[in-house]
C-alpha cells in the first residue's frame, strides 16, 4: 500500500493523533491520551461488531450514523453517563479537527460530525433541581465486594488491596494507574501515611491512608522507586480497562451473595461514590469531600478552602470499614487495537 492509500485510512491518522500530536504538538496529559486511546478502542471495537473491517477502515466510514449509533450504545448497552458519552464525542470531534487541518478534503467530514449535538445533563444545584442517579455501595456491600477476592492466591491478594485501596482513596481508575512507589509514604506511629495521587489537570493532592490499607500495601512496595505500585499478572502497570474488568468481575461475585449488588451496574467510579456517601454518612464536610476526591463541583463559585491534611485524615477514618514508533507498518486490525491499549 502506498503512502496516499495509506492517508485513508483510520488507523494512520489514530496513530499520528495519539503518539505525535496529542502528546508532542497540544502537549496533552496522560490521562487525557490514555481517555481518548480507549474512546477510540471503544469504537473500532463498536465498529467491528458491526461487521467492517478495522484495518481497511477508511475516513469516509466514520459516517454521521456510526458516530451517532456509537454514542447511543454507550448510554443503552454500557449504561454510561451522558457526562461519559460527552466525553467520548469530544475526544471523536478533536481527533476529526485534527485529521481536517491537515488534509483539507476531510473538512467536510468533520463539519457533518459537529451537528451531532452535546446531550444535557442534569446537573444538581443547591436550589435542590433534578440530579443524575448516583450508583454507590452501602456499607454491608461494599464490606461483600471487599471479601470476593480469594486472598489466600497471590492475584486475588492483589486485588483485594487494589480495591481497599480504590475505597480508602476515592481515587478515579485514571489515578490509581499511575500510582508510583515513591508516591506512597508511610509514616511513623505518631504521623499519618500519605500517598500523593495526579489528578485531573496534573495536579497532585495528599490523600492520608488507613492503618489497614498501609499493612497490606506495604508489601508491594519493595520494588523500584519508579515502579507503578498495582501490577498486572504480566508485571506491566495495569491499566484504566484491567481495572474496570477486576472491579466488574468481583461485583458479580458479590451479586451472588448480595444480589442488591446486581442492580447498581458497579464500576471503579462507583467505589469513588462510595467512599463520598459513606464520608458524607458519616458527617463529614462537603467541601472536605471534594478536597479529598480532588473534584470542584461546576456549581460551586467560590473557590473553597485547601482542607487540612489531618482534618482529611480523621474524616476518612470514620467510614473506614473493618480496619511511539510512527513508521508506516502494515495495519492490521488487532495492530491497531493493540496501539490503542498500549497508551491506556
Amino acid at each position: 500500500m502506498n503512502k496516499s492509500d495509506e492517508k485513508l485510512l483510520v488507523g494512520y491518522w489514530l496513530k499520528l493523533y495519539l503518539a505525535d500530536y496529542l502528546p508532542i504538538i497540544k502537549n496533552g496529559s496522560q490521562n487525557t491520551i490514555k481517555s481518548y486511546s480507549y474512546c477510540f478502542c471503544q469504537l473500532l471495537s463498536f465498529i467491528k461488531s458491526k461487521g467492517l473491517v478495522v484495518s481497511k477502515l477508511k475516513i469516509e466510514d466514520l459516517t454521521l450514523n456510526i458516530i451517532s449509533d456509537f454514542l447511543n450504545s454507550i448510554e443503552v448497552v454500557q449504561k454510561c453517563s451522558v457526562t461519559t458519552r460527552n466525553l467520548r464525542l469530544a475526544a471523536i470531534r478533536s481527533f476529526a479537527k485534527y485529521v481536517s487541518s491537515v488534509e483539507p478534503q476531510y473538512l467536510l467530514w468533520y463539519s457533518r460530525l459537529k451537528y451531532i449535538p452535546n446531550k444535557k445533563e442534569n446537573i444538581k444545584t443547591f436550589e435542590g433541581a433534578a440530579q443524575p442517579k448516583i450508583h454507590y455501595l452501602e456499607k454491608e456491600e461494599m464490606q461483600v465486594l471487599l471479601n470476593a477476592p480469594d486472598k489466600t492466591t497471590k492475584q486475588g491478594m492483589r486485588d483485594y488491596v487494589l480495591l481497599m485501596f480504590m475505597y480508602n482513596t476515592g481515587t478515579r481508575a485514571s489515578e490509581v494507574v499511575n500510582v508510583k512507589i515513591s508516591d506512597i509514604h508511610i509514616g511513623s506511629p505518631n504521623t499519618v501515611s500519605v500517598v500523593y495521587v495526579r489528578g485531573k489537570g496534573n495536579k497532585t493532592r495528599p490523600c492520608p491512608l488507613w492503618d489497614t490499607t498501609v499493612k497490606l500495601i506495604e508489601p508491594f512496595l519493595h520494588r523500584s522507586k519508579d515502579d507503578a505500585v498495582f501490577l498486572n499478572k504480566y508485571g506491566n502497570p495495569i491499566t484504566r480497562f484491567g481495572i474496570y474488568e477486576l472491579v466488574t468481575k468481583y461485583a458479580a461475585k458479590a451479586a451472588e451473595l448480595m444480589p442488591s449488588i446486581a442492580k447498581k451496574n458497579v464500576s471503579p467510579h462507583t467505589i469513588r461514590h462510595s467512599t463520598a456517601t459513606h464520608l458524607l454518612e458519616s458527617g463529614v464536610d462537603i467541601n472536605t469531600i471534594r478536597s479529598w476526591l480532588g473534584h470542584v463541583s461546576i456549581n460551586t463559585t467560590n473557590i473553597y478552602a485547601e482542607t487540612n491534611l489531618k482534618m482529611k485524615a480523621k474524616a476518612i477514618e470514620s467510614c473506614n470499614l473493618n480496619n511511539p514508533d510512527l513508521k508506516v507498518k502494515p495495519i492490521t486490525d488487532q495492530s491497531i487495537i493493540t496501539f490503542l491499549k498500549s497508551l491506556q
